[in-house]
């Protein structure tokens, strides 16, 4: 049983005509009695009472008429649907990010969006890079902003590289800077200094500590244990200072030092499964961050 035929067979039952009914459907009248007599023996049954000059429905033709309509309608229903979902009109959209990304990038790219496509339902995970690849791996999100490269073996993404973004050192106004006299601060600088430092698994806390090793010592932490708004809050207090990605430092009211040349950087990537296409919203997101980035370095 074609849709075909059943809207050849409700614009009969429609018309009581066949000529008409072919008519309205914008197709030979041949081709249309061939599809309903196609139909009626596929059902076993006679579907119309075929007089010279009156077409009546048969209790097989009745029975079906409202089943027909109900199927048709529902088909409809399922393509505009799925054109709307298509057309980005409708839909859902699952993206992970850092917390200091939620706290800086984020909120600004996902306001664009929305103005673009306010039917999208948005929803974010705010977790570690680790984390959030698993949830990619899993299925459980359509794409993600992470910390690139990965450590150790990771699910097969594919990854494309978003920003490289500036790491600086915050501390309260109200307290020594950090650097002294210097405008600069290394990262030798910070042996010794009290650190309010982010929780375990942050990626912020495993860069900060491998950048701390690497120079040949340990951090020393004051607090530990927090996410962004919390460690700034440790900051602010007087806890200790911080390395934080330099788009929240400039937002967070505190006192900014930047590193020495080289500086401190970390690759931000966006990733999505490689194994699938991602959805339409996911890909028009990615353009978005993508501008938006561009943008904000131009």
């Amino acid at each position: 049983m074609q849709l075909q035929q059943l809207r050849y067979f409700t614009a009969v039952a429609d018309t009581r005509h066949f000529t008409r009914a072919a008519e309205r459907e914008h197709v030979a009248q041949p081709s249309l009695s061939q599809q309903i007599r196609s139909l009626e023996r596929e059902l076993g049954a006679d579907l119309f009472h075929r007089a010279r000059g009156h077409i009546t429905l048969t209790d097989a033709g009745e029975t079906l008429l409202p089943l027909a309509r109900r199927i048709l309608a529902d088909a409809e229903t399922a393509r505009r649907e799925v054109q709307e979902v298509a057309q980005l009109r409708r839909g859902r959209l699952r993206l992970g990010a850092p917390p200091s990304l939620c706290a800086s990038l984020v909120p600004d790219v996902l306001s664009a969006f929305h103005a673009t496509y306010p039917g999208v339902e948005l929803i974010v995970n705010e977790d570690g890079s680790q984390d959030l690849v698993r949830a990619l791996a899993d299925g459980e999100l359509d794409l993600a902003l992470i910390i690139t490269p990965l450590p150790g073996q990771a699910p097969a993404l594919a990854t494309s590289d978003l920003l490289r973004e500036e790491l600086v050192v915050v501390s309260a106004p109200d307290r020594p800077a950090p650097a002294g006299r210097r405008t600069r601060i290394r990262i030798e600088d910070l042996r010794d200094r009290p650190l309010a430092m982010f929780r375990r698994g942050y990626d912020l806390r495993e860069f900060t500590t491998a950048a701390c090793r690497a120079a040949g010592f340990e951090p020393v932490f004051t607090v530990e244990g927090g996410e962004m708004d919390a460690v700034l809050g440790f900051v602010r207090a007087g806890l200790g200072i911080a390395v934080v990605p330099s788009m929240v430092a400039e937002r967070s009211g505190l006192r900014v030092t930047r590193f020495a040349t080289p500086g401190m950087h970390r690759v931000i990537s966006v990733a999505h499964r490689g194994d699938v296409s991602p959805p339409r919203a996911a890909r028009e997101l990615e353009r978005i961050l993508m501008e938006h980035v561009d943008l904000g370095t131009s």
